[in-house]
């Protein structure tokens, strides 16, 4: 073997891992760049552990990605292994041949990715082919394994007449969820030759057999690392789609791997849709060691859009302790800090830095004490009305014109109507008071930030009169029995402040009344603005910028 063979694509351009990342969002695929700086991140913590070892420099590590679909991180593995062992094992056919049937190994996701996989590890879409660089695998595979599985179906109610393969007759449900990944019949129990996306590593109840199956009964994997496919489609309306990236998190996590590395959207941070769980057990896991948050996902993959933001981490099977959190704001700013995941008194993960500093000092300012809670008679969500304040849905349509001296004006999706007093059900106490209300939804897509990496959070906003309701599409931000003190809250809303401590609480489109929990209560017989709100919690010249840097400016109407 020629020493230029193999592993001579890095100066190739375009790298075509490159091209096939920007392909689409659906299953984000990793650049190389991005996949070499979570290398970087595992030869670090590798070092700090053991003496400043170089852990390519070691042939008895195993590594897996459980959710193969480039292969750039097998690659990119299997590059720097080649380097590093050179002194071990000085001919290079030997060398390649070590890492790639001992140490290097994957599960494809589905047909096409596990041969796209092999091209980029052993330039042969099979292992055995005659351009393999690999002279010793048998098998066509190599060590990346791909065979079709199927879902389980279980709750459906709607049946059909069919046959088994005997052809005996039998109903089949058409409307059921796999028991394993909550996928829907509907979507995915399609024809033979079209992937159905049952993914082998989460469909199993024992993820060490299966395991054991595929690449032997001794085998453990000292780094599990990957990007594991984030969501699959539901059944429900329009777009709809569950979870499922974090099954494959806590999968590996069964496999109880020396390091665990993953790229995972950071919608998890707030839970929701099935993640409270999983969000509580990543938060309270000591062995988190590094989390790197981007809360504008364009800034680590360019052309993907990912709701939320996107993240990765390093777990550690042998760190308890605080975790190293490299947060990126939607400007690009960087800030890092060492904390525990979890802060007492709070549900979520405080994904912010900066974000965590102002609340701390917005709490000892309320409170006189230290920490990160406000109580409730503090914190402005408490004057936040429910999701429906008034009972109307989304759908509902006033009439386009008042028609009797009982009607109120009604703000709906689309504009404003008019329906009759009497037919209000709920929230009648509230029509005749002065509100100020938003949408229930943000101004950005997800949390999104403009071109320039600002926010506006708050989207249509404002003061109603008496004599006034809303629909669903919007929240009251509070009550009132006069104008000037509607005006004084809406004043405060408006402010910088308030909006960056509500977007410090979530990173979802929609902003219910826990979106507010961050923010305190004011006075509002005076009206606010950012200058006096700064002055008052003692905001630091950075932490101002920071805020002017990310969040734009609100006309007040």
């Amino acid at each position: 073997m020629a020493e230029q063979a193999g592993f001579q694509l890095r100066n190739r351009n375009p790298d075509v891992l490159t091209c096939i990342a920007n392909l689409s969002n659906d299953e984000v695929f990793t650049p190389p760049e991005f996949a070499n700086r979570m290398l970087d991140l595992i030869a670090e913590a590798w070092a700090a552990d053991h003496d400043g070892a170089n852990i390519w420099a070691d042939s008895t590590l195993t590594y897996l990605d459980p959710f193969t679909k480039s292969g750039v991180f097998l690659r990119e593995i299997t590059k720097r292994l080649v380097e590093g062992l050179a002194g071990e094992f000085p001919d290079l056919q030997q060398r390649v041949d070590h890492i790639l049937t001992k140490q290097v190994f994957g599960i494809g996701i589905t047909q096409l990715t596990s041969l796209i996989a092999r091209r980029s590890l052993y330039c042969s879409k099979w292992a055995n082919g005659e351009h393999s660089i690999v002279s010793s695998f048998e098998s066509s595979d190599g060590n990346i394994w791909f065979e079709p599985m199927e879902h389980t179906w279980v709750g459906a109610t709607e049946f059909v007449e069919t046959a088994d393969a005997q052809g005996q007759p039998i109903k089949r449900g058409t409307n059921g969820r796999c028991s394993y990944c909550g996928a829907s019949q509907r979507s995915l129990d399609r024809d033979d030759g079209l992937e159905t996306h049952a993914y082998a590593f989460i469909h199993t109840d024992d993820i060490k057999a299966r395991v054991a199956e595929l690449f032997g009964d001794d085998m453990q994997f000292d780094v599990i690392i990957g990007n594991p496919p984030y969501q699959l489609a539901d059944g429900g309306q329009g777009a709809s789609a569950v979870p499922i990236y974090n099954k494959f998190v806590e999968q590996a996590k069964e496999l109880d791997p020396r390091l665990l590395v993953m790229i995972i959207p950071s919608r998890w941070f707030f839970g929701g849709r099935g993640l409270d769980g999983f969000r509580q057990r990543m938060l309270s896991d000591r062995r988190m060691r590094n989390l790197v948050d981007f809360q504008d996902s364009r800034r680590a993959f360019d052309s993907v859009d990912v709701a939320g933001g996107i993240c990765y981490f390093l777990w550690d099977r042998d760190h308890n302790g605080d975790c190293d959190v490299e947060s990126h704001d939607v400007s690009g700013a960087v800030s890092r800090s060492t904390r525990p995941l979890l802060e007492e008194g709070v549900d979520i993960f405080v994904r912010s830095n900066e974000g965590l500093e102002v609340l701390r000092k917005v709490v000892q300012v309320e409170t006189g004490s230290p920490g990160v809670t406000l109580p409730p008679d503090k914190r402005f969500d408490g004057q936040v009305s429910g999701q429906k304040p008034f009972g109307l849905r989304t759908y509902f349509r006033g009439r386009s014109k008042p028609s009797g001296p009982d009607d109120i004006e009604v703000l709906q999706s689309g504009g404003r109507a008019w329906m009759s007093r009497s037919e209000i059900e709920e929230g009648l106490a509230l029509v005749d008071k002065w509100k100020v209300f938003t949408s229930k939804s943000s101004s950005e897509h997800a949390g999104q930030a403009d071109r320039n990496g600002m926010r506006r959070v708050l989207s249509l906003s404002g003061v109603l009169p008496p004599g006034t309701a809303v629909t669903e599409t919007y929240v009251l931000l509070g009550t009132f029995e006069t104008e000037a003190e509607a005006r004084n809250c809406y004043s405060y809303a408006a402010t910088k402040f308030f909006r960056y401590l509500v977007a410090t609480r979530t990173s979802a489109q929609d902003l219910p009344r826990s979106a507010y929990s961050f923010v305190p209560v004011q006075d509002f017989s005076q009206p606010w603005t950012d200058v006096e709100l700064n002055a008052k919690y003692g905001l630091s010249a950075d932490e101002v910028g920071r805020i002017d840097a990310t969040i734009r400016p609100l006309e007040i109407s």
